[in-house]
């Protein structure tokens, strides 16, 4: 080996040396850095690629997410329609009769009067006194009806029909539907009457029945001018 001169320029002067790493250290980085890349190879091929899945399944899938969203939309509005349908039945009116009018007098009941069926009940009030509907249903006349004079014949959905004569006036309209307690007309004395007062008739099939009774047992008593059902149901 020659040796330097100290006179020959020192060619590494100035320069840093890095130095050489262990050969075991070399080693580790190396195989480091090996089993980071297989890692990651390993995860990249575990994991499905979208444009290998094939379109049918995208399909289905996306079929019975909106199946399922349908079905769940149906249920709701079974459930809602159950619910209202509920709510409907719960806010249902009961049937109610009511007297048809306030502050009368009870005369002339139903029965035999001069050797005739009186075919009614007369409840004497003033001239002019509104009179009004003991019950739902479609008025069927209104006007002039022979010796009733001015009336008002109302239709119930069970078949029977109310006669209101000897009115001064009417107020409705035939075909018109009416709800308890619509004011059908005023008290006169028009037709085959003897002083102001409404006639009230019942019938049944066609055929005319006591007043009385037959109000009794749907809760009012006109004799009494008592309204049980409405009073019960204006409380609840």
């Amino acid at each position: 080996m020659r040796q330097r001169l100290s006179s020959e320029p020192d060619r590494y002067r100035g320069r840093r040396r890095v130095p050489t790493p262990p050969r075991s250290r070399y080693a580790a980085v190396v195989t480091t850095a090996f089993v980071g890349a297989g890692i990651v190879a390993l995860g990249a091929s575990a994991l499905p690629d979208a444009k290998d899945v094939s379109p049918s399944v995208l399909d289905e899938l996306k079929q019975a997410s909106v199946t399922s969203q349908d079905a769940a939309a149906r249920a709701e509005n079974a459930d809602r329609a159950s619910r209202d349908d509920d709510r409907s039945k719960d806010s249902a009116e009961p049937e109610v009769w009511l007297l048809p009018l306030q502050g009368y007098d009870f005369n002339s009941p139903y029965g035999m009067r001069w050797g005739k069926l009186h075919t009614g009940v007369d409840l004497v009030a003033g001239e002019g006194t509104p009179y009004v509907a003991i019950h739902d249903g479609l008025v069927t006349k209104a006007g002039w009806f022979g010796g009733y004079g001015n009336a008002v014949i109302v239709q119930h959905a069970d078949g029977s029909e109310a006669i209101y004569g000897h009115s001064s006036s009417v107020s409705v309209k035939e075909g018109q539907q009416i709800k308890a307690g619509d004011q059908l007309g005023l008290v006169g004395q028009t037709g085959h009457a003897y002083g102001t007062h409404l006639h009230l008739e019942i019938h049944v099939k066609g055929q005319p029945v006591d007043p009385v009774p037959f109000l009794q047992d749907r809760g009012v008593d006109i004799k009494l001018q008592v309204e049980a059902i409405f009073n019960e149901v204006a409380a609840s």
